[in-house]
């Protein structure tokens, strides 16, 4: 009798495959460079009158620019930003590469990725979230409405890289989800941190940043990479 062995594998996506799917490639700018982003969406935790999401570092409360390779963010409030083709199904991984710069003693505020988003500009929004912060701790959460649940409590790690020194101008870590078909594996520097059960948490959807209060990050990278299945003969 034969045997069927299934294998996964990962394949990146290109940068031609990516743009010629819609998403915002972080090697070209969407709009000008320097300018806020062209058809991205921001939502914050806490919804507030006449926000400006502004170009300028001096003005506005939320800084948010195309800066290749990439984009760079200085929040006021805590907010999500995503851009609308930034979709993933099924099985697959998303990372971002992330410099953050002197945190001025705001060590505890958490930045990172989202994943698995549904009606983000509605009350039943839904999205899971992996953050870490500058006092060397990382959290996964899910946000369901107006609630969240937490998946892992903030826990320390080796793997992140602080923010310690005033001398460098920034440091960068690396976050990566890999969703499979029973589990959901979490990295940080490629170093895996966390290893939780699917279950029956949704992963499909929309992924992209979140970013907590006053944090100042240039994200250098935003992207997802499709995983397949190939059957073989044994």
């Amino acid at each position: 009798m034969k045997k069927m062995t299934s294998i996964l594998l990962a394949v990146f996506l290109s940068t031609t495959l990516v743009m010629a799917q819609g998403m915002p490639d972080p090697k070209v700018p969407q709009g000008e460079n320097l300018n806020v982003p062209e058809g991205w969406e921001v939502r914050l935790d806490r919804p507030m009158e006449n926000l400006v999401i502004s170009s300028s570092p001096d003005s506005g409360d939320i800084y948010f620019v195309n800066m290749t390779p990439g984009w760079h963010v200085t929040t006021g409030p805590r907010a999500i930003f995503w851009h609308p083709e930034n979709r993933a199904h099924m099985l697959y991984k998303v990372s971002t590469k992330l410099h953050l710069f002197n945190p001025e003693g705001r060590n505890r505020e958490g930045y990172g990725l989202f994943f698995g988003g549904m009606n983000l500009d509605k009350d039943n929004q839904y999205y899971l979230y992996f953050l870490l912060r500058n006092t060397g701790d990382f959290l996964i959460k899910a946000r369901k409405g107006s609630e969240t649940e937490t998946l892992q409590e903030w826990t320390s790690s080796d793997a992140i890289v602080k923010y310690e020194d005033e001398s460098v101008s920034s440091v960068v870590n690396t976050l990566s989800v890999i969703v499979e078909r029973q589990k959901m594996k979490f990295y940080i520097n490629e170093q895996e941190v966390a290893t939780l059960e699917k279950g029956d948490w949704t992963t499909g959807g929309l992924f992209g940043l979140r970013v907590n209060h006053a944090v100042n990050l240039h994200v250098e990278d935003l992207g997802m990479e499709e995983m397949i299945t190939i059957t073989t003969e044994n």
